[in-house]
């Protein structure tokens, strides 16, 4: 793929990536948190399921059952702890928390899939996590929007670790299409039972659904998956340590936010641990062994 395409779609991605975040936060002055990105996800799972309509769809209810799990934890568990966070903290904070589940991955894939890492993942594990100490102000007295923040990275880290899994059953743009409407339809039910619905109908609040729902979501996630499709998937993933970089600016740009120093200081150790824990995508010895006696 040409490098100059490449770096361009890489941007426009993971700018998407980052700046949701700051748009979703002025979304909340029209919105509660829930029915947010309850609308937000149910409206994009919607268009992509009549776009994948005449793709092979699963054929059991098993099947259906993981695709609602999925769907649970990547779209109404990640971004219902997203929005929910930016109540109480910045949107480069909530960013910087929530992308730093690459780095739970690591932890995840070697508890449950047997997955062996190599020593510079787990060095980028420890520096992530010692980023995000420092991205907390050196303590441990989190907000509420702290915790949310993490919860966010958890959810993401484990939907990842089951798509690993069970990705390979389905194709790829059923699976994104009906995890995002099934987590929409959750996040609109639970926007409508856990908290006081809030809806102000105006032209900004109209485009700030439709933004989401259509740039930050189906043309995000279209991107994204192109551009794995075209290339190595660990050198690609890599690139998602720039998503963070563009929640903060967009924080700064759009909100005026106040990004403080030990945000910058700790953000760029979790680019750092992001970095390492995906950058090390060269076959293991054993493959590389088996490479050389097929040949």
């Amino acid at each position: 793929m040409n490098p100059v395409l490449f770096g361009i779609l890489v941007v426009i991605t993971t700018s998407l990536m980052g700046s949701s975040f700051a748009v979703g936060k002025i979304g909340l002055t029209y919105f509660s948190p829930l029915l947010l990105v309850g609308l937000r996800f149910t409206l994009a799972g919607l268009l992509m399921a009549i776009w994948v309509w005449k793709k092979p769809l699963p054929k059991s209810l098993q099947d259906w059952g993981k695709i609602g799990l999925i769907g649970f934890l990547q779209t109404a568990a990640v971004m219902g702890c997203i929005f929910l966070s930016l109540r109480t903290i910045t949107a480069g904070e909530s960013s910087i928390l929530t992308f730093m589940n690459p780095l739970l991955v690591v932890i995840w894939g070697t508890l449950f899939l047997g997955v062996s890492y190599r020593f510079s993942q787990w060095a980028g594990v420890l520096i992530g996590i010692f980023g995000v100490f420092i991205t907390l102000g050196f303590h441990l007295q989190w907000e509420t929007g702290t915790l949310f923040g993490i919860g966010s990275a958890v959810s993401w880290s484990i939907a990842t670790v089951l798509i690993k899994k069970w990705g390979v059953r389905f194709n790829v743009w059923v699976m994104t299409a009906y995890q995002m409407l099934f987590g929409g339809i959750l996040l609109l039910l639970m926007g409508v039972t856990l908290e006081t619905p809030k809806l102000i109908i105006t032209p900004t609040s109209i485009v700030i659904v439709l933004w989401l729902a259509v740039m930050a979501s189906i043309v995000q996630f279209a991107t994204w998956f192109f551009l794995l499709n075209q290339g190595d998937p660990g050198r690609t993933s890599a690139f998602l340590f720039l998503a963070p970089f563009f929640g903060v600016l967009s924080g700064w740009v759009l909100l005026y936010e106040v990004v403080k120093w030990h945000v910058y200081a700790g953000g760029l150790l979790i680019f750092a641990g992001i970095f390492l824990v995906n950058w090390t995508f060269a076959p293991s010895g054993r493959l590389q062994q088996s490479k050389r006696e097929s040949a």
